[in-house]
């Protein structure tokens, strides 16, 4: 959510979990925060919800690029910002062991003991190898985790230009409420997922410089995303099943739309027994 329409944005979605301190806060560090790190854009991105302390999460980007090199910043009080590093897939490999809620303490280390196999031949044998994760690494996997699979843009509010960079359609004016009744006209806001195979059928009906991303339609299993229209059909809702607590709005015949998650970060691994 962006930072000058966060308050109005926080009133379309329902439940958003900031009280009004917080959300002053939030305006008024994520302002200084853009002016610092001289970025071009910043937003709000959500919360992630621990035992001792929430993790409020920004991200920005610079320039006109809105996919490629988004930073990412995290702050436990709404006021001071640290820079989270980017994610790598060793990163995000490494913590899919940890389970259960986060702690809220960056420095906490989760331990992990497997068992190894040492030495070959006859004289082999299995010894006990403990591995740390500081909770700050699985705070970066998590985050680029749900940015892979929640978060969200209507159809034709970004382009891609022939260098394949991603930049804001300003000349996008919304969807009609038709259009955004329909999971086709909503994409996932990645760069990272591999691009569907399509029919020639499919790219006839297609622009290339704003259907380079991947519908919502395709995603599995079917019924992972709830879709309502709310406030008399003047605001529609899209929610996610599989991770609980992203929400995405867009209001038909305008521009503005954005997505915020507040969850406690953990995916809804039951989410095929319940649909």
């Amino acid at each position: 959510m962006d930072t000058e329409s966060l308050h109005l944005s926080m009133e379309l979605v329902s439940g958003c979990g900031l009280n009004p301190e917080q959300s002053a806060a939030l305006r008024t560090s994520l302002r200084l925060l853009q002016r610092d790190m001289r970025l071009s854009r910043v937003f709000f991105w959500g919360k992630i919800l621990g035992v001792r302390g929430d993790y409020y999460i920004a991200q920005g980007t610079e320039g006109g690029e809105q996919l490629r090199n988004r930073r990412t910043f995290y702050s436990l009080n709404c006021l001071d910002w640290c820079l989270l590093s980017p994610p790598t897939d060793d990163v995000i490999t490494g913590t899919r062991f940890i389970e259960g809620r986060f702690i809220g303490d960056p420095s906490h280390e989760y331990e992990r003991t497997v068992r190894r196999k040492a030495g070959e031949g006859p004289g082999g044998y299995e010894e006990d190898v403990t591995s740390h994760v500081k909770e700050e690494s699985r705070l970066i996997a998590t985050i680029a985790l749900i940015d892979r699979e929640a978060a969200l843009a209507p159809r034709g509010a970004f382009t891609q230009n022939p260098l394949g960079q991603v930049n804001v359609n300003h000349s996008f004016r919304g969807l009609t409420v038709s259009e955004a009744t329909k999971l086709s006209s909503f994409f996932h806001l990645t760069p990272t997922l591999a691009p569907k195979k399509k029919s020639l059928l499919e790219k006839a009906d297609q622009d290339p410089a704003i259907d380079f991303l991947d519908s919502l339609e395709h995603d599995l299993p079917k019924g992972c995303w709830s879709l309502q229209c709310e406030r008399g059909s003047s605001v529609v809702v899209l929610r996610s099943l599989l991770w609980l607590g992203m929400t995405f709005y867009h209001v038909p015949l305008t521009p503005q739309h954005g997505y915020v998650y507040i969850g406690d970060g953990e995916r809804n691994i039951d989410l095929p027994f319940m649909i």
